[in-house]
């Protein structure tokens, strides 16, 4: 995967967040990620999406969209609560359903 990102837009995400795109990056590796459509940051012109996956021992939440070429735009990423209950819920049930 091709990955791209706003250097500056990266800074102003470790400040806040406390995390950089070197390692959002490597939530997209986990082989259960999980991918959700963010409709309420999505336009005509740019789709947004979300995705879950683990990064070492925690679930990290990163915001994309896709570029020509299937480059990967990072928008954001964090740690947050509602994002790793919701990966852990959501397996879960997968388990539980096999």
């Amino acid at each position: 995967m091709q990955f791209s990102w706003d250097r500056a837009k990266e800074r102003a995400n470790l400040a806040r967040h406390g995390v950089d795109f070197t390692t959002a990056q490597q939530a997209f590796a986990d082989p259960k990620f999980i991918v959700l459509f963010d409709q309420a940051h999505s336009t005509s012109q740019e789709l947004r999406w979300w995705l879950l996956g683990r990064v070492g021992s925690r679930i990290l939440h990163v915001r994309y969209t896709h570029r020509p070429g299937g480059v990967i735009r990072l928008i954001g990423a964090g740690y947050w609560r509602n994002s790793a209950t919701y990966y852990e819920i959501y397996w879960k049930d997968q388990e539980a359903q096999d």
